[in-house]
């Protein structure tokens, strides 16, 4: 019975997939195509035909759900009694192996796993012994140097060794100071965070040559899920494990490589077969999820990559609708279309809510359309996050302006410690005793008792930030007073030491929010009013049991399929992100166009891209996302109108980001560094690319001055090895 099941319900590519289990074994596996059935079934083939018992298989993969769910396939299709704990993600791997083993490094086998609250936890109180503040670095910044410091694995050795040399010096840095104290309060209560996990493996597999042989002889098959992600020292423990018995079977797709800046290595899944020639690839390229319209525009877009499998992806599901590309004029025109376009899709389609999902690069875009939503009575949840009036951040900024409009008890005790200032437990039960006898606030309370002792000194700082603003609120305009209360706070001051981009990006955004609420409501801006909006919003709440529209990220829906699909907010600075490409160039602009493809290869019926003209909050010109042009126009209906002045417009902003964060002129022109030759000034050097002017400006040999030459002049060409 198992058998059957097992090999039906396969194509051929996915039949050969799961019958090839010897040797190395490379998948290429499309958006769509049933990987993970492929995964599961093959796991069940080995076990049910081979007669391999499951302790001897490992199958990892990213995520515990999606270990979660590899597992429940595998019992559908063996039935219960099996043992699937080698079904596991590489931290959970690595537990399993350090739980046995690590008893060799003088640590109990019961350490403790820190997560990254525990990691700032640490810092935090090495940041109050040495007296440090804000511009001595971000705790996400120093946590990347811890990052990039254990990358050499001798730390390991310091931190295991009993007599332990972890020194701090006088003469060390600054930087190098945190970081030793940082290890030595890790080993103090035995605690391993997640990079840990895979190096005190691999330093355990290198230094006890009997523990990684007993790994070695106990995995004879070894399946690798999403291989594209992985980092080089995750396909450094999967290298090691498979030595002895080089059972290797990999499944990914490099087109959907989304988490580089996690340490992803999508080049060692395109080179696999480089490392090990003899291995097998086969590439599952039928789609069973979307449209041909759809993939026909996926495929368009990503072959623009360079670093990819070449593959062409097709369906033989039934042609649908054309993809729409809507271009508005404001973000008001883009809800008003999106919420449009789902009535007709409910009222017309027979489509439930449950089917939509809204898209986006960054979680601080889903305000606009929230508030949206909300205005046309439309349910939705945030899928994997909160919806943006219930995060901390803007929960606690609108405390802070509750505190000063109201000076209600639930604002007072949300903000009076964050960050914080020393008013403890005693301290708070003292206001609290003193502030029911009174039949007062805690504000009132701690106002007319200042220099009491249960009344901190920072505490005090808070007092006369409210006495500055409560009897003039009226007169400032809600934007100002909120960014001057969240600065002179220290709010603001708190989440930049923290580092969390995110949580500065959403309050960013609440920002743009109140600046488009005074607009509408120009000299009638009022504060109280604000927030009794306000309120209307974070008091929305559906019942559990209704459908509703899914908001996400685009790295969050990975993996997630949806009837009808939105691309929201694709314009050039968000999709690709401004941030990411000064950070990675080129390769970063290939990772965002692969965000964009994960986007539209999670749409089975119907996919939208949206975006709008405007200013960006940095007084620049909103324009559409590059990627929409290099989308051929027969392959997509557009609704709205794009002015001819604007195209170009556009265009031209995209060649000038191109030359000043990219390097390069226009897609087949000169880039900074080339040696060019002049059929008149001879051999010369690209200085710079300007877009603005469309000239390259380049330095030729015997002369001093440096010659703007037009982008549109072809005679100069680039010189070999230049």
């Amino acid at each position: 019975m198992a058998e059957d099941l097992i090999l039906t319900g396969l194509n051929g590519k996915q039949l050969e997939a799961v019958k090839t289990t010897e040797g190395y074994v490379r998948v290429v596996a499309g958006a769509g195509s049933g990987k993970t059935k492929a995964l599961a079934h093959r796991y069940a083939y080995i076990v049910e035909y081979l007669g391999i018992d499951p302790a001897n298989i490992l199958c990892v993969t990213f995520t515990n759900k999606a270990a979660g769910e590899m597992k429940k396939r595998v019992v559908s299709l063996l039935g219960q009694g099996y043992d699937t704990g080698l079904i596991a993600t590489y931290h959970g791997f690595c537990v399993r192996v350090l739980r046995e083993d690590i008893h060799r490094f003088q640590y109990p086998r019961q350490f403790i796993i820190l997560d990254e609250e525990d990691q700032k936890a640490i810092l935090r109180e090495i940041y109050d012994e040495m007296g440090m503040r804000l511009e001595n670095r971000t705790f996400n910044s120093l946590l990347n140097r811890i990052g990039l410091y254990k990358m050499n694995l001798e730390y390991v050795h310091l931190l295991t060794d009993v007599e332990s040399r972890i020194v701090v010096e006088e003469t060390d840095t600054l930087e190098q100071q945190v970081i030793k104290r940082y290890l030595l309060k890790q080993r103090k209560v035995f605690g391993i965070d997640f990079d840990d996990l895979i190096n005190f493996t691999l330093v355990l597999f290198y230094d006890f040559a009997e523990v990684l042989q007993k790994w070695q002889q106990k995995l004879h098959y070894v399946q690798v899920d999403e291989f594209q992600d992985s980092s080089s020292r995750q396909i450094e423990l999967i290298d090691l494990v498979t030595r002895r018995n080089r059972n290797l079977f990999v499944v990914g797709d490099p087109d959907q490589t989304i988490y580089e800046w996690r340490g992803a290595k999508p080049e060692y899944f395109v080179d696999f077969n480089l490392h090990y020639p003899s291995c097998e690839t086969i590439i599952l390229d039928e789609n069973y999820r979307s449209t041909p319209e759809i993939l026909d525009l996926g495929n368009a877009l990503i072959k623009h990559n360079q670093l990819r499998v070449d593959k062409d992806m097709f369906t033989r599901n039934p042609s649908g609708i054309k993809v729409i590309h809507y271009h508005g004029k404001s973000e008001a025109d883009e809800v008003k279309w999106i919420t449009d376009r789902i009535s007709y899709l409910v009222e017309e389609r027979q489509a439930s809510l449950n089917d939509i999902a809204i898209l986006y690069r960054s979680n601080f875009l889903s305000r606009y359309i929230e508030q949206g939503l909300i205005n046309e009575g439309i349910d939705y949840t945030i899928y994997g996050g909160f919806k943006f009036f219930q995060r901390k951040e803007i929960k606690d900024a609108l405390a802070y302006l509750r505190l000063i409009s109201a000076g209600d008890d639930l604002a007072f005790l949300r903000v009076i410690n964050t960050p914080r200032r020393g008013m403890g437990p005693k301290k708070l039960k003292a206001l609290r005793d003193f502030a029911e006898a009174e039949r007062q606030s805690y504000l009132e309370t701690m106002q007319e008792n200042r220099d009491s002792e249960f009344v901190s000194v920072k505490a005090r700082n808070l007092l006369d930030l409210v006495d500055k603003y409560q009897t003039s609120y009226h007169e400032w305009p809600i934007s100002e007073l909120a960014k001057e209360v969240l600065e002179e706070s220290g709010y603001m001051a708190a989440l930049r030491q923290d580092g969390d981009q995110e949580r500065l990006d959403n309050l960013s955004e609440l920002m743009n929010a109140i600046v488009a609420y005074e607009r509408i409501n120009e000299d009638e801006a009022d504060l109280d009013d604000y927030l009794q909006s306000i309120a209307l919003y974070t008091d929305y709440e559906k019942e559990a049991n209704h459908a509703s529209i899914k908001l996400m990220t685009i790295h969050t829906a990975k993996g997630l399929e949806f009837p009808y699909v939105f691309l929201i907010s694709f314009n050039e600075g968000i999709l690709p992100n401004a941030r990411s490409l000064e950070h990675g160039k080129k390769r970063a602009l290939e990772e965002e166009r692969r965000l964009v493809y994960v986007a539209i290869t999670r749409a089975m019926k119907e996919f939208c891209m949206t975006e709008t003209e405007g200013v960006n909050p940095n007084g620049s010109s909103k324009i559409p996302s590059r990627f929409i042009f290099e989308i051929k126009e027969n392959l997509y209906d557009r609704i709205g109108v794009i002015e001819e002045s604007f195209y170009e417009e556009s265009l031209s902003q995209i060649e000038y980001i191109n030359a000043t964060v990219l390097g390069e002129g226009p897609a087949d022109g000169f880039r900074i560094d080339d040696q060019v030759a002049h059929p008149v000034f001879g051999k010369g050097v690209i200085t710079e690319v300007n877009a603005r002017s469309r000239t390259y400006v380049v330095k030729f040999e015997g002369m001093e001055i440096q010659k703007p030459i037009s982008f549109d002049f072809k005679r100069m060409t680039k010189l070999k090895g230049g």
